[in-house]
């Protein structure tokens, strides 16, 4: 079995992402300065025999040496996270998303490892298509809208990470999460489902930005991990990019909708600009649906879970945690 390395992996997905491995009989050091993260994401598996905790920057290069040493498989998700936090704090954003990567990307090539990077749908910029395919062009905003720190950001790790791949053979795969969702993901960052959920549970209102009209696809993190996992494993994903996510699209008001009638029909829908809600300079896509043909060539299928059956989950474990 892999001896694996997940960087961020007390964060959301990373924290299911280590227990998935664990489950599979696979030894796992996670790597988390605990900014985003949290230690309770990861209490199932503190005793775990196979698991190490090292709370640490990935922007010191000492210590990533230091965890890459003996690892087999890395799994490269810590980054800066959340529209709010892009917003609130680009030089945070691209500090801590591009030169970490490129330091882990050079020490893999020393040690042999194989790389999954993951990168986001924010890369696809402000490209008007109905569905985003892999080689669709990138189309960014100006530079003086910190909302696109975000995407170039990691739009560059995705250039040093096939630029590993071609140059010295560097066994990554690139995934583009699109809207990951479920149990332990935190509103904090512009995360709306658990915000919107948060808000119902506290008897509203729900807060929807603009006009809510803005189409995205939510997939479970369960779904997402085990792609994730899988094309880790598959030759054939080496060096390329591949969406990961739902591609059944809603709108952000009807995902408002959809929790008010799972929590409570009376609580009320109130629309906040986005000025308000991140500053003047703000831009947002109004549409981000993925083509997963394809994942769906590479694996055979692609996380499909039902909306529905997702809210319900996050809803029940939100009241379990009052």
């Amino acid at each position: 079995m892999a001896r694996c390395l997940v960087t961020g992996g007390a964060g959301f997905i990373g924290s299911h992402l280590t227990e998935r491995l664990l489950e599979q009989g696979h030894s796992v050091t996670v790597l988390d300065d605990m900014s985003t993260g949290q230690r309770e994401n990861l209490n199932g598996v503190l005793n775990h025999p196979q698991f190490k905790l090292r709370i640490g920057s990935i922007t010191d290069p000492v210590m990533l040496a230091d965890v890459v040493r003996g690892i087999d498989v890395i799994f490269h998700l810590a980054a800066a996270v959340g529209v709010k936090l892009v917003a609130d704090d680009p030089v945070r954003t691209i500090e801590t998303n591009i030169y970490p990567t490129e330091v882990l990307l050079r020490l893999a090539i020393q040690g042999g490892q194989k790389f999954f990077l993951a990168s986001t749908s924010e890369v696809y910029g402000k490209n008007f298509k109905e569905q985003w395919t892999e080689e669709d062009d990138l189309q960014f905003g100006a530079t003086t809208r910190p909302r696109w720190a975000y995407g170039c950001s990691k739009a560059i790790d995705e250039f040093l990470a096939l630029a590993y791949y071609r140059k010295y053979g560097l066994k990554v795969t690139i995934g583009r999460f699109f809207n990951v969702v479920g149990p332990r993901q935190v509103g904090h960052y512009g995360m709306v489902i658990p915000r919107f959920v948060d808000q119902a549970l506290a008897g509203g209102p729900v807060v929807v930005y603009d006009d809510g009209g803005q189409v995205r696809c939510f997939g479970h993190v369960h779904e997402i991990v085990d792609v994730v996992m899988r094309l880790t494993e598959t030759e054939s994903a080496y060096g390329q990019v591949f969406n990961i996510g739902s591609d059944q699209p809603v709108s952000v008001k009807e995902l408002a909708e959809a929790v008010i009638a799972r929590v409570d029909p009376a609580v009320k829908i109130e629309y906040l600009p986005y000025s308000r809600a991140y500053g003047d300079d703000f831009e947002d896509i109004r549409r981000r649906v993925p083509d997963l043909t394809k994942l769906k060539a590479t694996l055979g299928g692609a996380p499909h879970l039902p909306l529905g059956s997702i809210l319900d989950e996050i809803i029940a474990w939100k009241r379990a945690e009052k």
